[in-house]
């Protein structure tokens, strides 16, 4: 059973930590566009969806849905990365739990 439960767990793991990559790879390809285009912003406006609007979708009118998809895709990433890692600790925790 300890087996099983192991391997179950080995593969859920893999499995997120391609959906990981797999997201990543979508963030640099927009990334990408947006430094060839020299789109400036800071972290603050990634967050903030008001002072994305107000101070850095003036500037790039024309890359607008390029700079809302590598938002999206930033705060997906992020998502991923705290499920990721709640999951780890969960999975530890279950087979600490088991082997005793």
């Amino acid at each position: 059973m300890f087996i099983l439960l192991a391997s179950l767990i080995i593969g859920l793991f893999i499995a997120m930590l391609f959906v990981n990559i797999y997201f990543r790879v979508k963030v640099m390809k927009s990334y990408k566009i947006l430094v060839n285009n020299r789109v400036d912003f800071e972290a603050k406006h990634l967050f903030n969806k008001e002072k994305m609007e107000k101070e850095v979708y003036p500037k790039y009118p024309d890359l607008v849905p390029e700079i809302e998809t590598f938002r999206n895709h930033i705060h997906y990433s992020i998502k991923m990365a705290s499920v990721l890692i709640t999951l780890i600790t969960l999975f530890g925790a279950v087979l600490m739990w088991y082997r005793h």
